[in-house]
This record gives structure tokens, C-alpha cells and sequence, in this order.
């Protein structure tokens, strides 16, 4: 059988899925958006709760973080493979199925009995979320009219902006008021609800099905190469990078891994990983756009968690606080943008949203140890204009110039892609802060000497007549200043990628419309 031989009406399916719409589409609606949320939201709901994981089940901090490495690793593996699933299966099974093997894997987390069961049950996890949010992408486009499809995509941009924010704090909240396993159990009312809804709803939606070959070399080799650098990634940091050996062996196996994994794809007939796709222009151009503003966006989310509770001695919980106002105007405005923004050059209005966030990057680079609560709130809830405007127009730009039966595919690649950057910006922003605070300690007190008179009266008065303990004050209040720096120097590079993303974004070219069956073009959103 042809690798690419589609099923009897699987030509007119690609047409007629336009016309598709579920009895009820807001109630469709809110299961696709109820998935997407859970297993966006399940992406940082366990980190604060780490800790009392690792204590119940008897483990080590260092094996803690492999609840958070087995899920990201085997989501990294899974979301290039959604464009061959839903070749396989059709977007309304692969939707149910993986929603309800979703709702299994975290029954199973919340059973786990020690460690290395819950890492298992997280590595399942997160390989069957890989289709999710990808699939609910596409369901969404199809089955809301032309005119209204940028609401869709400003709802999911909503939810990827949201969900991350509401993790820490709703897991956080749960362990200290119940137990973390319910941080797992609570997917479980959702996403029954979730596949149930869909799967009645979207019953009769025409599905464009194939029987694809299995490309064991392409699997074999984004299992490998993917599963290396995203364990390299996690660990780099705790390794000291290449001053391990066994990040070197890492680095070296996903390197050759990823060669070949490209090379092949690109080449083979029917690939396991449509890399093809990059051949449209906008996709192309959308993505990279993606990657680059959303790797510094999670910078921002990871960075300035990190500043609150190192440097100006928040708890988690006030960190949290404090971040959140970065979701309030995305909330608000996303009907707005969704129904507005495809009136205007999509391209206007991402440029905007960068500049908006280059300017609340630039205003962190001025930051000093005094900072008030209510100024590090008021900057995030600004940087969340940046972050309304962001995601909507991007993607309706990357995904404008597929076809119909193309979406799914392109939207896993772009999200795979994406991850792999967040992951990039997780490991290179943390590296790059402790770099540059040890530089500057360094620089900081090389002029300071043991014998100085009036270092020796300000340690004496530190430490109250103890010149050890004021020794130790000193050099705390040094290494403050010296991160605080590192801070601020990191945040005006962002600013200035933030600003470097414009250039890439006019590369897409108009019109940014869905194509439909038989090449129409749809009139505003995607």
C-alpha cells in the first residue's frame, strides 16, 4: 500500500472540515479550551511542590527534578509526531484518546508510591499531552467561521499565557492545603469532561485519513537526539555544562542524532516529521518569530521568580503574587484582539507587542535591591499588553500559508520547536545570570582590602564588633549588588532580542488567511 494512500472522501474532507460546525460550539469550545489548560497548566503545577513530593516519597532533591525533566523530555518527543497521528488516527480521535490516556497518567502520578514510579507515570504524562495543544489548535480553526477564527487563536494564546502563570500558585495552594496528589487528580474530572464534550460534539466531523508508513529511523533518531538535549538542557546547569563528561556525551549524542534526524526527514519520502512545512514562507518566518519572543518571554517568567525570592527574600507564594499581574490584561483583552486585530496588518500589531515587551525588559534593567512590591506588579501587568498582542497575530501568521490538513502538523512542529527554545532560555538564562554575578562579585571586590581602614570599620560595624560575622554580611550585601547586576544586564539583552524579533516578523508576507477547500482564502483571522 502507497505510503500516502488516504481513505475513501478523503479528498472532499479537506474541504467540507470548514464547513463543519458542532452542535454546540461554545460548549465544544470550552472543553477544547478546559484540555488545553490542564495540560498547559500541569507544565509547572508540580515545581512548588517538589519539596514535599521528595519528602513523602523518600526521595532527593536532585531526584525531584526529574518529575519536571521526564515530562518536558517526553513532550519534546511527542509533539513533532502530532502531524502523524492525525494522519493516522483523524484530530477527533487523537483528541479523545490522548485527553483520556492524559486523565489515566495522572490518576497514576497521584497513586505513585515511590519516586521512580511517579517519573514514569510523568513521562507518560507528558508524552500524551504532546498532541493536545496542537490538536486543539486545529479543532478550533475548523470549526469556527472564517471571521471569527482569530478569537479562536486569542483564546489558546490566552491559555499558553495563563495556565503557566496559574501552576505554581494553584500547586502551591493544593499541597499546602490538601496534599500534592491532588495536584494530579484534579485532571481528572476535567479531562473526562474535556474528551466526552469534543468527542460527542465534533462526531460526524469529516477526517482527511491516511495510512502513512512507520518511519522507524526518523522515530528512532527524535527519540534519541531530542531525548538527549533535552535531558542536556536540564542538567547542564546542576553539571557544571562541559565540565562534565557526561553533558559531553549528551551533547555529542544529540548532535549526530538531530544531523541525521534532519537529514533524513528531508529526504525520506514520507516522513515520520513533515520538515517540509518550513518551506512555506510564512510558517518559516512565524516561527522563528515564535521561538525567538517566546524564549525570551519564558526568560522574563523564569528570571524574575528567581530575582523576587533570591535577591529580595520573597516567598514562593509572594513571588507568585507578584507575577501574576502579567496575565490580567491577556484575560481582558483577548475577545478584544481576537475579534479586532486581523483587521490590521498582523504584522503591525506583533511588532507592537514586542516593543511593548522590549520596554518593560528595559525598565527591569534599571531594577536596584529596594524595589517596591506595587513597581515589580505595575511592570508585569504592562509587559501583559505585550503578551496579549503576542501570540494571536504569531500565530495566525505562521499557520496562514498551510493547508487545511497541514495545521495540526505545522502547529506541533512550531510548538515543538517552541519548547525546545523555552528550554534553551531556561538553561542559558539561569547560566548567564550566575556568570555574570560572579564576574561582577569578582570586580566588585577587587579593590577591597583586608587592611583597609574603612573596610575594616564598615565589617566592625556590620558585625557589631564580630569582624567575622561582618565579614560574612559584607560579602552577602556584595554578591546582592553583584546578581542584581547580572539581573539588569540580562534583561537589556532581552529588550534588545525583543526588539531584533520586528526584523524577523516582516519577513511573512500578506495575506494572513486560512486557506479552505479548494483554495479559497477566508477573510480575516486564521
Amino acid at each position: 500500500m502507497s505510503a500516502t494512500t488516504a481513505n475513501a472522501g478523503a479528498a472532499p474532507a479537506a474541504s467540507t472540515q470548514a464547513g463543519f460546525r458542532p452542535p454546540n460550539i461554545a460548549l465544544t469550545t470550552l472543553g477544547l479550551a478546559l484540555a488545553s489548560f490542564m495540560q498547559v497548566l500541569d507544565i509547572t503545577i508540580a515545581n512548588v511542590s517538589l519539596p514535599t513530593i521528595a519528602g513523602n516519597l523518600g526521595g532527593s532533591s536532585s531526584q525531584a527534578t526529574w518529575v519536571i525533566t521526564s515530562f518536558a523530555v517526553s513532550n519534546a518527543i511527542a509533539l513533532p509526531l502530532t502531524g502523524f497521528f492525525t494522519r493516522r488516527f483523524g484530530e477527533r480521535k487523537l483528541f479523545m484518546w490522548a485527553t483520556l490516556a492524559f486523565v489515566v497518567a495522572s490518576l497514576l502520578c497521584g497513586l505513585a508510591s515511590s519516586m521512580g514510579l511517579l517519573v514514569t507515570a510523568r513521562a507518560l504524562q507528558g508524552f500524551v499531552a504532546g498532541p493536545m495543544y496542537p490538536v486543539t489548535q486545529a479543532l478550533l480553526i475548523s470549526i469556527y467561521p472564517p471571521h471569527k477564527r482569530g478569537q479562536a487563536i486569542a483564546l489558546l494564546a490566552m491559555v499558553t499565557v495563563v495556565a503557566p502563570i496559574a501552576g505554581p500558585i494553584l500547586g502551591g495552594w493544593i499541597t499546602d492545603n490538601y496534599s500534592w496528589e491532588w495536584i494530579f487528580f484534579i485532571n481528572i474530572p476535567i479531562g473526562i469532561f474535556a474528551s466526552l464534550v469534543v468527542g460527542s460534539q465534533l462526531r460526524g466531523r469529516p477526517e482527511r485519513l491516511e495510512r502513512p508508513k512507520m518511519d522507524y529511523m526518523g522515530l528512532m533518531t527524535l527519540i534519541v537526539g531530542v531525548g538527549a538535549l533535552q535531558v542536556l538542557l536540564d542538567l547542564g546547569n546542576d553539571e557544571d555544562w562541559f565540565n562534565s563528561t557526561k553533558i559531553v556525551v549528551l551533547a555529542i549524542v544529540s548532535v549526530i542524532a538531530l544531523t541525521v534526524f534532519v537529514i533524513w526527514e528531508l529526504t525520506e519520502r514520507d516522513p515520520i516529521v513533515n520538515l517540509r512545512l518550513f518551506r512555506h514562507r510564512n510558517f518559516a518566518a512565524g516561527t522563528a518569530a515564535m521561538v525567538l519572543a517566546y524564549s525570551a518571554f519564558f526568560a522574563v517568567g523564569l528570571l524574575v521568580p528567581l530575582w523576587l525570592q533570591r535577591n529580595l527574600g520573597y516567598t514562593p507564594i509572594w513571588a507568585g503574587f507578584a507575577t501574576a499581574p502579567i496575565g490580567i490584561l491577556p484575560v481582558l483583552l483577548t475577545p478584544f484582539v481576537g475579534l479586532y486585530a486581523t483587521r490590521f496588518d498582523l504584522r503591525v500589531v506583533a511588532s507592537f507587542a514586542f516593543i511593548a515587551m522590549a520596554f518593560t525588559s528595559f525598565i527591569r534593567s534599571g531594577f536596584n535591591l529596594d524595589v517596591d512590591f506595587n513597581h515589580i506588579a505595575m511592570v508585569q501587568l504592562w509587559q501583559g499588553l505585550g503578551v496579549a498582542l503576542f501570540f494571536m497575530p504569531v500565530l495566525t501568521i505562521l499557520l496562514s500559508d498551510l493547508e487545511p490538513h497541514e495545521i495540526a502538523a505545522g502547529s506541533g512542529l512550531a510548538t515543538f520547536v517552541r519548547t525546545l527554545g523555552g528550554s534553551f532560555a531556561a538553561s542559558l538564562t539561569t547560566w548567564g545570570w550566575n556568570q555574570r554575578s560572579t564576574i561582577h562579585h569578582a570586580r566588585l571586590t577587587e579593590h577591597i582590602g583586608a587592611y583597609d581602614p574603612a573596610v575594616l570599620q564598615t565589617v566592625d560595624t556590620l558585625g557589631r564588633g564580630d569582624l567575622q560575622r561582618g565579614a560574612v554580611s559584607l560579602n552577602q550585601m556584595i554578591s546582592q549588588q553583584a546578581a542584581q547586576i547580572g539581573f539588569n544586564e540580562i534583561f537589556h539583552l532581552l529588550g534588545i532580542l525583543f526588539l531584533a524579533v520586528i526584523v524577523i516578523v516582516w519577513f511573512a508576507k500578506p495575506p494572513f488567511t486560512a486557506k479552505l477547500g479548494g483554495g479559497a482564502a477566508a477573510a480575516g483571522g486564521h
